[in-house]
């Protein structure tokens, strides 16, 4: 009677078995299903965002164009009077820092998902940083813009006279001008300008960049800087409308 012994020598004992599917696609039981998004397309909401953001941006300039006490021909060189006649603006006062607070928080969101759809198309460039500093630096102005809100607005609503004439000016002043600082985005609409000659983005949209983007800000550099508002806001509109809805050749190759 013979025996017969079977050993089993492996060039590296320390590799593991492969299993049964070397070689060969694993069954469709065992592959992950779904996949992660596509780093160049954070989808549309920025975008929506974005448009928002450039309306709330028109609603702050109109809330803040009615509380117009302190420029009315009976308050030249003098300010008194001007708590008591502000206290008929209050409700437009609560209108404009909501309209005005809430338009800050959605430019940030837009830049965000700007920064992200210009870093895909320019990975080594700093145009997507740029274009971002410049409408989160507009976002952080409208934010001081109505920063003194709740010190005035509160008491003008209660007419307890708590705030005086001198102070009450100024801050119809502030408001008057302040919120109306885009200059910023001006720097974002000529980044955009620039990833269109690039290629990057569609080439209107940089043509919208270059016009109402440069002239906002040559508004904002010069004497007339809260004209910037005007353009910057509607820039933004444009801008934000133009990526949710001209922007389909690039979500196609993002899929």
């Amino acid at each position: 009677m013979s025996t017969h012994v079977s050993t089993s020598n492996p060039v590296r004992s320390d590799v593991l078995d492969p299993g049964p599917y070397a070689g060969t696609p694993a069954p469709a039981a065992s592959r992950p299903t779904g996949h992660p998004a596509h780093p160049g397309h954070p989808g549309r909401a920025w975008t929506l965002a974005g448009i928002a953001a450039g309306l709330a941006g028109i609603g702050t300039l109109v809330t803040s164009s009615l509380v117009d006490v302190v420029y009315a021909d009976r308050f030249a060189g003098t300010t008194d009077g001007v708590a008591t006649a502000l206290q008929d603006k209050a409700g437009v006062m609560f209108a404009f820092h909501t309209v005005t607070a809430l338009g800050a928080v959605l430019t940030v969101l837009f830049a965000a998902g700007l920064y992200r759809r210009l870093r895909a198309a320019l990975p080594d460039s700093t145009i997507p940083l740029v274009a971002f500093a410049g409408l989160f630096g507009t976002a952080v102005v409208s934010i001081l813009g109505s920063g003194l809100d709740t010190e005035y607005m509160m008491s003008l609503a209660a007419r307890d006279g708590y705030v005086d004439d001198a102070t009450s000016a100024m801050y119809n002043h502030w408001i008057g001008t302040v919120p109306w600082l885009w200059t910023l985005a001006g720097l974002t609409g000529l980044a955009v300008f620039v990833a269109a000659r690039r290629g990057a983005v569609p080439r209107w949209t940089g043509r919208v960049g270059l016009v109402l983007g440069g002239l906002t800000l040559l508004l904002g550099i010069s004497p007339l800087e809260y004209m910037a508002g005007v353009t910057g806001s509607v820039w933004l509109v444009v801008t934000a409308a133009g990526f949710a809805l001209g922007d389909r050749a690039h979500r196609a190759a993002a899929r």
